[in-house]
């Protein structure tokens, strides 16, 4: 076991990795992940939060993949052990810039409902902080397959941890930006009096949220910059000289595993799904109580662009529309309030639409 610090001449792990918990986290996630596949359903919101149950199934696949190797820790090139102990580092390490997008894309929807008190476009949110996270996503998907490898080489595996440490300090400053950017949103919005669940609830999620990521981004830091993180297998002196985060198994188990399924239980219980209307054209007036429907242009886009639109997290192949986020909403030519119906109502201060 990696409790005592020990390393274990050529385990992939460094020791001899725990067999219990693989089992526990990979089941946890997988629980997560019914729950937040059926939550998309049952709230129509696969758009805004569907990165949850991605992530969620990657985390138990990657820890699914763990156990195996807990059995099968020892490195040999003649059997899989190999392969397998990489596939479980990348879908484990590879989730947690997703989440963080997924974070990005909550925010831009609460923007959305109250674009008058928007620091900065609604529309700009996902497309600006999506470009950087795909960076980060590439830097530390290359950085993880180089640095897990122990087959690379001395050089390789450096690339691959200095790699990741330029993933991990540009995702550091994306979410203290996203952090100033949140707080003061929430801020105008407890100016102009706007105390809606709709508002609240997901930013304090948010707060939580982005908290815990900071803290495995911080323990990811720490972990590069403690000492060593080239392995290598048949040396005891080389793998006593690596960082002791890299030798006790316990670090991960805490800062890694445990803060993530707490971010997934997090959003499991306080889905935004739950709060924020399900059309991003349903605005919050300026009274606070009341929302407001904006007529809906159609889209031109052909079915490449708005793929290809997906695919670069909205950067590229944008909808040509005019602003409208920023206006008085009661000047909105084409905006109406809601009427009362069978699945949406005028709301009060804690009511959401189409939801209930």
């Amino acid at each position: 076991m990696g409790d005592n610090g020990q390393p274990v001449l050529g385990s992939l792990y460094v020791y001899a990795p725990n067999k219990g918990a693989p089992v526990f986290f990979a089941i946890a996630f997988a629980a997560s992940a019914v729950g937040h596949i059926w939550q998309c359903y049952r709230y129509r919101c696969f758009k805004m939060i569907g990165l949850h149950p991605v992530c969620a199934v990657l985390f138990a696949a990657g820890y699914a993949l763990r156990e195996y190797g807990s059995f099968n820790f020892m490195y040999s090139p003649e059997n899989p052990s190999l392969i397998i102990f990489i596939l479980s580092q990348v879908c484990i390490y590879v989730c947690p810039p997703l989440l963080e997008l997924a974070n990005y894309h909550v925010l831009g929807r609460v923007l959305y409902y109250v674009p008058y008190l928007a620091p900065l476009p609604p529309g700009r949110v996902l497309s600006t902080f999506g470009g950087l996270m795909a960076l980060i996503e590439l830097l530390n998907s290359l950085g993880v397959a180089l640095s897990a490898n122990p087959s690379s080489s001395h050089s390789q595996q450096e690339l691959g941890s200095h790699l990741t440490i330029a993933a991990l300090t540009l995702q550091f400053g994306v979410i203290i930006t996203f952090m100033i950017i949140a707080v003061t949103f929430h801020r105008r919005c407890a100016n102009a009096n706007i105390r809606v669940k709709a508002v609240s609830t997901p930013l304090i999620t948010l707060y939580i949220s982005m908290g815990l990521i900071l803290l495995r981004c911080i323990y990811r830091l720490v972990e590069h910059v403690t000492g060593s993180t080239t392995v290598d297998l048949n040396s005891v002196e080389a793998l006593n000289a690596l960082s002791p985060i890299l030798r006790y198994e316990w670090y991960f188990y805490v800062f890694e595993a445990t803060l993530m399924l707490i971010n997934s239980v997090l959003w499991n219980v306080w889905n935004p799904g739950r709060y924020l209307p399900r059309n991003h054209h349903v605005y919050l007036a300026k009274d606070g109580t009341t929302e407001i429907q904006g007529e809906e242009a159609p889209d031109e886009r052909s079915f490449a662009n708005k793929a290809g639109h997906v695919l670069t997290f909205g950067i590229l192949f944008r909808r040509k529309e005019a602003r409208r986020g920023f206006q008085e909403l009661e000047e909105l030519s084409d905006a109406r309030p809601i009427e009362p119906g069978p699945s949406s109502t005028v709301l009060g201060p804690t009511t959401s639409t189409s939801n209930h």
